[in-house]
């Protein structure tokens, strides 16, 4: 499992934004009824981020993530990829993901972030000028593998996405597929996750820049998988820092 089940998003460096946030139930490109959670800047326009979930889907974490989001200028909405299984509802954090998440397909994971580009694009999703796609750890793969997909998107956010090695849903190798890739891509790393060597995020660093890409991979000295947690205070510089990257990757002015 990514993060634990009582973890929560550390507080962005840019707070207090007024936000309107909102459970949905979307219709993906393919037909499907799918829930997610919409949370909307104070103001139109700027940036927005479609947040893939890890492996738990639309847990707590990634809808107060969207929130903490919001409260930084950001549009963002979260999806739940298991509709096609688990039916279309929002479920709790005691979801009983793991029948769920081999089932999983490339097909329906692009076809579901597509609908939340479009959403975080029309007026009712915040009118987002440039969209980005963000998830962690399963999410993180699929995140990258978006920037190979032909989605209308600005850039692609992998926290601990593994760059190297075999994946769920069939997504691709991203080491093996940044050729496809149209867009730029932020890869966050934890240092001690010893699910991603540092010798996988340097093969996807000389792969992006083989072909091109432009690129920022950022690894934490000694930060795990899943550093990215209110609750892990002795991470909280590197969840600090990560904060600072995603915003300034999407176009956020951090003070």
């Amino acid at each position: 499992m990514c993060h634990e089940t009582d973890a929560r998003p550390p507080l962005p460096p840019i707070r207090g934004g007024a936000i309107d946030a909102s459970d949905e139930i979307l219709i993906s490109a393919d037909g499907t009824l799918f829930a997610a959670h919409l949370a909307r800047a104070a103001s139109p326009g700027g940036p927005g981020i479609v947040l893939i979930p890890d492996v738990r889907g639309l847990h707590p974490f990634y809808e107060d993530l969207a929130n903490r989001l919001a409260e930084a200028g950001v549009h963002a909405i979260a999806l739940d990829l298991y509709a096609r299984t688990a039916g279309p509802g929002h479920r709790g954090a005691d979801f009983d993901y793991v029948p769920h998440v081999n089932q999983t397909a490339r097909e329906s994971i692009r076809a579901d972030v597509a609908t939340g580009v479009a959403t975080l694009r029309a007026a009712e999703g915040g009118a987002a000028e440039r969209v980005f796609v963000m998830g962690f750890c399963f999410g993180g793969r699929a995140a990258f593998a978006q920037a190979g997909e032909g989605q209308d998107i600005d850039g692609v956010i992998g926290f601990y996405g593994a760059p190297a090695g075999p994946g769920r849903a069939n997504l691709p190798e991203p080491v093996a597929s940044a050729a496809q890739y149209t867009c730029p891509v932020l890869g966050l790393f934890g240092g001690a996750d010893p699910g991603i060597p540092p010798e996988s995020v340097a093969a996807f660093d000389t792969a992006l820049r083989d072909a091109g890409i432009e690129h920022r991979l950022m690894t934490y000295p000694g930060a795990p998988h899943s550093f990215f947690d209110r609750n892990a205070a002795e991470h909280a510089d590197a969840a600090a820092s990560a904060w600072r990257e995603v915003l300034t990757f999407v176009g956020v002015s951090v003070p």
